[in-house]
């Protein structure tokens, strides 16, 4: 793991030892914006579809079990950098004989699609510039182990200016959309209109 994300992994520990397999401990507000999260971006799947997906940034696994309610047969890979979020995952799983939780950024084999949940908002004390090649080399990894398309979010330039923190990235809509479209497919599409401070964007093959 990059020295770069070594901060960001003890953050995330650290949440999920203060509050355990709640959606406080992946440092996000609620069940229901979970929810509305997982809504957007599973937007991307075919809900008649046969399909295996890998789940970036997955921390104890609650999309899989989103993705398990909505969802017929697939396979599920959670990948996280945190040890502890993959431990916590597995327990939490254990009756999951189609998934599989590793310790890492890519899985081992590839995808149809893969979708990354609130891995680019905590920067903590990284440089913007750093961050946005971060999400950049991100987002071109996920392109080359997922064959069908990738969707992932980010928390919006656009947030009231009094409510934005120096550890957290408002990443532009627009730049990423306009990558996405030039660099990785014709079809990708801009979800911002869920009444969260953020964005979604879908892109696929």
């Amino acid at each position: 793991m990059s020295n770069f994300l070594s901060p960001v992994e003890r953050y995330y520990t650290s949440k999920l030892e203060k509050f355990g397999t709640l959606p406080a401990g992946v440092d996000w507000n609620s069940v229901e914006g979970q929810s509305k999260r997982f809504e957007q971006l599973s937007k991307l799947i075919p809900t008649d579809a046969v399909f295996s997906v890998a789940d970036v940034g997955c921390g104890y696994g609650a999309l899989l079990g989103y993705l398990s309610e909505r969802f017929g047969k697939f396979n599920y890979v959670g990948l996280d950098i945190s040890e502890a979020m993959i431990d916590a995952a597995v327990r939490l799983h254990p009756q999951a004989s189609d998934a599989q939780f590793l310790v890492g950024t890519k899985p081992d084999h590839e995808v149809d699609f893969a979708i990354a949940s609130g891995i680019f908002n905590v920067k903590l004390n990284a440089d913007d510039a750093s961050w946005r090649a971060y999400i950049v080399e991100t987002l071109v990894r996920m392109n080359e182990f997922a064959t069908r398309g990738f969707s992932f979010n980010c928390l919006t330039a656009y947030s009231d200016a009094d409510r934005m923190r120096d550890d957290l990235h408002y990443a532009d809509p627009c730049e990423l959309f306009d990558l996405c479209k030039r660099q990785f497919s014709r079809n990708v599409a801009l979800l911002h209109d869920y009444d969260l401070y953020e964005f979604t964007i879908i892109v696929r093959k």
